[in-house]
């Protein structure tokens, strides 16, 4: 991949915005710089950089506001979009930067973190997903005069503001049974949810009116095609050869197609196959057709191994920083391992709500539903341990596996796609209800 350096920070907010699921633009950290005197014979001094607004508990300097602007001014170019009006831009991009500044206060009040080995993955993700190496993602930053370790912190920034978005944002979604049967049965949840199937195909074509003789040719044809197929000849080279359909030169791949939207004479013949069968030949009014299944998705079996978990969740909040919450987590578990009841203590102290009137049993779960650092305490524990209290972007938990089970869960695989089909719409509705609503709280002065 080139980089141009007039584009060097556009690149790198493309780059990243992916990874950590929240646009923005790059941004340098402010850095407050003291006032410097013009030449002597003028005697006059000259600041540097100067406070234009003021946003709660923090200040943006003019040098974060003109290094946004300059951002989102290449960035525009870069997409052949005229921009708006300078005043107008210079408002948005000011409302911008103090929304990002709530959301950074929010988390900082709320102890939410992205420690290294966090940020080190995502890093990596990035990199990765730019066909780059870590060493290559560094030097083309450089080269266009990003610092690698600016670029780190601008990361772990639009991290920490996505983690805050999903837990203030996230615990405001509730997605109940009766919307997931909703969608499962309306024209548009069979359409997502419907078996798909990838389908090669061989057509040995006969004319309008065609004559006895002709169809007995290439019904022959196609039989003696249909032979080689099933002695080992290769489909797509066969197609290319001998079909005339409209896909022959793709080898007669037709691609992906959703199962119920397959002509009715296809349908019949496809929905009794397992993958890499081919069909014998058979006869539409447009001539002899051969096909062969090559994919299937939708309605694969699910066997996943569940865990049946129990745990007390302590969560920093803006009156209990994260510290703290890590101090009352440890009390707890020295309790527990004094003897007292797992789930009484749960009942009394877990703010996970839903799990600590059961005594922390959260039933049994599957590891997707999990967030990694819990995911991950669930497959190093053994039964019937008590782990000692660990952190994930909820709080500090103190968890233990109950037992272990292999099930079917390919029904609550796809509903779970539903939900998070219904979640995804649901959250950006909420996401800027929230965002309104801190904005209207905040105590903003403008001295632009």
């Amino acid at each position: 991949m080139s980089f141009n350096r007039c584009k060097s920070r556009a690149l790198f907010q493309r780059l990243t915005a992916a990874a950590v699921l929240s646009v923005s633009v790059f941004a340098l950290p402010v850095m407050t710089q003291a006032a410097t005197t013009a030449p002597a014979t003028t005697g006059k001094v000259v600041p540097l950089d100067r406070v234009i607004a003021i946003v709660d508990d923090n200040v943006i300097m003019q040098s974060e506001f003109n290094q946004r602007l300059a951002d989102i001014k290449r960035q525009i170019a870069s997409r052949n979009i005229s921009p708006p009006p300078e005043s107008t831009l210079k408002q948005q991009v000011l409302e911008r930067l103090i929304i990002d500044e709530l959301q950074l206060q929010r988390a900082g009040r709320a102890g939410v973190r992205v420690d290294d080995q966090a940020l080190n993955d995502a890093v990596r993700r990035i990199a990765g997903r730019n066909q780059m190496s870590i060493e290559q993602f560094r030097a083309a930053l450089e080269a266009d005069g990003v610092s690698f370790a600016q670029a780190r912190e601008e990361i772990r920034k639009e991290m920490v503001i996505n983690r805050v978005r999903q837990r203030y944002v996230g615990e405001r979604i509730n997605i109940s049974d009766q919307e997931v049967d909703n969608f499962i049965s309306s024209e548009e949840g069979r359409q997502q949810m419907s078996v798909s199937v990838r389908l090669g195909h061989i057509l040995i074509s006969t004319p309008d009116g065609a004559k006895p003789e002709q169809l007995q040719a290439a019904k022959r044809e196609a039989e003696e095609i249909y032979s080689t197929l099933k002695g080992g000849a290769d489909f797509a080279q066969t197609a290319v050869a001998r079909s005339s359909g409209q896909y022959a030169l793709q080898g007669g791949d037709l691609d992906w197609r959703k199962l119920d939207q397959l002509p009715t004479l296809f349908f019949e013949q496809v929905n009794k196959l397992n993958v890499g069968d081919i069909t014998p030949a058979f006869r539409s009014p447009s001539g002899f057709h051969i096909l062969k299944l090559t994919g299937k998705r939708g309605d694969e079996q699910r066997i996943m191994e569940q865990f049946h978990v129990r745990h007390i969740l302590v969560k920093p909040n803006e009156i209990r920083s994260d510290l703290e919450a890590r101090n009352i987590a440890e009390k707890i578990y020295q309790r527990i391992e004094d003897g007292e009841s797992f789930a009484e203590l749960a009942r009394v102290y877990s703010d996970d709500t839903a799990s600590a009137l059961n005594g922390g049993d959260m039933d049994w779960i599957n590891p997707n539903d999990m967030v990694p650092a819990f995911r991950d305490m669930v497959f190093d524990s053994q039964a019937k341990v008590v782990s000692k209290p660990f952190a994930t972007p909820f709080g500090w938990h103190i968890m233990e596996v109950l037992g272990k089970r292999d099930t079917d869960v390919s029904d609550d695989y796809r509903r779970n796609q539903v939900r998070q089909i219904l979640f995804n719409r649901k959250f950006e509705e909420e996401l800027q209800v929230w965002l309104r609503e801190i904005r209207d709280q905040a105590f903003v002065e403008l001295k632009l």
